[in-house]
Order: C-alpha cells, then structure tokens, then sequence
C-alpha cells in the first residue's frame, strides 16, 4: 500500500514538471498605471498599447480597475459656525496592461518610454 501511495506520488509529481516549464518559458510584463485625471491615465495607456504593437508585442489590456476614493470633510468657519462643512474628494484612477509576448525591442522602447506627468507606472516582469 505503502508502494502504491508512492507511486501516485511520483506520477503527480512528473505531471507537474512541464507545467512548470511552460510557464517559466513565457515571457510576461505587467503594467500598473496610478494617475488622479482619467484623461491623463487613457493618454498613457494608449501610447503604451500603441508602442508595444508597432514593436510586435501581443497585448491584453487596458483594464480599468476600480478608482479609489478618498473624501475629506473640513470646517469652512475657523470660530463658529461648525454645521458649516466642505467636502472635497480625491480619486486614484488605475489601469493595467499585460504585455504578453515582448520582443527585446518592446522591452527597450517601453523602458525608454516618457510619459505625460501626473501618471505613475509600475512594471513588473
């Protein structure tokens, strides 16, 4: 019995192996965008997406994730008057792109990419 758990073991073992090397053979890069203007944010991504299909890359993306809100009430009087409140609201806007097939060109031109400011990208391989 002892034998025969072995056995399982090994086989699962073996049907793990080339699993694992698929997935070590290919190449991924994933990219974040943070920005506070969803205009900006659209901006960057569409000159990523348009940078990585004329170097030959496969992408999939952008995907919106969810935009993160932040809001902040204060007192408008600094004596009196403490019903009279303002609220002012923050919101973070991300996207993100996978870049699924990148040749070295893609990689050098996204490296040497400059976006427009108020956008934050983060890149992970």
């Amino acid at each position: 019995m002892a034998e025969d758990a072995k056995e399982t073991k090994s086989k699962e073992a073996a049907a793990k192996k080339p699993a694992d090397k698929e997935v070590a053979t290919k190449q991924r890069i994933r990219i974040r965008l943070k920005a506070y203007d969803h205009k900006v944010i659209d901006q960057s991504a569409k000159q990523i997406v348009d940078t990585a299909i004329r170097t030959g890359a496969t992408i999939a993306g952008p995907v919106p994730l969810p935009t993160r809100r932040s809001t902040f009430t204060v007192v408008k009087s600094p004596h009196v008057y403490k019903k009279g409140r303002e609220q002012f609201e923050m919101r973070v806007h991300k996207r993100l792109i996978d870049v699924l097939e990148p040749t070295p060109k893609t990689i050098d031109s996204l490296m040497n990419l400059s976006l427009p400011a108020g956008c934050d990208a983060e890149i992970k391989m």
